[in-house]
């Protein structure tokens, strides 16, 4: 029996039948007194907040257990966090006393994590493959450049990868082998294949499937922008255009420097006259 499993039976022993002697719950546990008094005295350790408490039963140790995994899966694996991110995530959450939270504890539990989620995918697969079910497939491919060159090929309906390969080349050679393998073991056909205007990728799906080539929805916009570039610029600049005119033919407002007195208008209204 394991050590969370021995703590979890005694602490339920304690709360069951109230204050008693060790060896009274050695006796009920089967357990030796010197390991009720070690798991005894790390649960005081661990009793540093309210609630606590909840950690100590089977409920609280299951709904931790999951609160970890899901925090690692959401944020470490799928969106980068890094590992001393969700280490202060758990101490604030005072969990460092329940779960081994340091940044290494953390990167141990993802590599066990990420062997446990790629041997379920396959159990999952086989499983399936066995009772017969064939499920058809809306697929897309795409290249991803990170450290190497990697193939993606995807489930678009149930968002589910079905291939994530490390290839020298993109080629539809390449392309075909490796869908070609997991269509086998999946037992699976594909309906229609989403990817960009690549000529390889357009060819898998046309001539080596034999199904409908989707483009993606990025060329997508690319293509609309360029038709739509040309109208939306020409209406941005008739405004602009509007106003240089407005502008050049408006009269300039006169300019009298500082200092210079005006004359007023009756004096050099006289003088005109008395020149006449």
């Amino acid at each position: 029996m394991g050590f969370w499993a021995k703590s979890v039976q005694i602490f339920k022993c304690f709360c069951e039948n109230g204050k008693q002697s060790i060896r009274d719950v050695a006796h009920q546990t089967g357990f030796s007194k010197s390991s009720v008094h070690r798991l005894q005295q790390a649960m005081e350790r661990r009793d540093l907040s309210p609630e606590s408490w909840f950690w100590e039963t089977e409920e609280g140790r299951t709904w931790l257990m999951r609160l970890v995994v899901a925090t690692i899966y959401t944020f470490g694996f799928k969106r980068g966090v890094g590992a001393e991110t969700m280490s202060e995530y758990f101490v604030r959450l005072h969990l460092q006393e329940q779960i081994g939270c340091s940044p290494n504890a953390l990167r141990s539990v993802m590599k066990k994590l990420e062997t446990l989620i790629v041997e379920t995918a396959k159990t999952w697969e086989s499983e399936a493959s066995a009772n017969g079910e064939v499920r058809d497939i809306i697929g897309a491919v795409d290249e991803t450049f990170l450290e190497y060159m990697m193939l993606v090929f995807m489930d678009l309906h149930r968002g589910y990868i079905l291939l994530e390969e490390v290839a020298a080349d993109r080629t539809y050679t390449t392309w075909k082998a490796l869908v070609d393998d997991r269509l086998t073991t999946l037992k699976s056909r594909i309906l229609s294949l989403v990817s960009d205007r690549a000529k390889a990728l357009i060819q898998l799906a046309e001539k080596g499937f034999g199904c409908l080539s989707v483009p993606d929805f990025f060329t997508s916009c690319m293509s609309w922008s360029r038709v739509m570039r040309s109208p939306l610029a020409d209406g941005a600049s008739q405004p602009k255009r509007r106003l240089r005119k407005l502008r050049r033919w408006s009269p300039k407002p006169r300019v009298v420097a500082q200092g210079t007195p005006r004359t007023p208008w009756p004096s050099v209204k006289s003088r005109l006259v008395g020149r006449r």
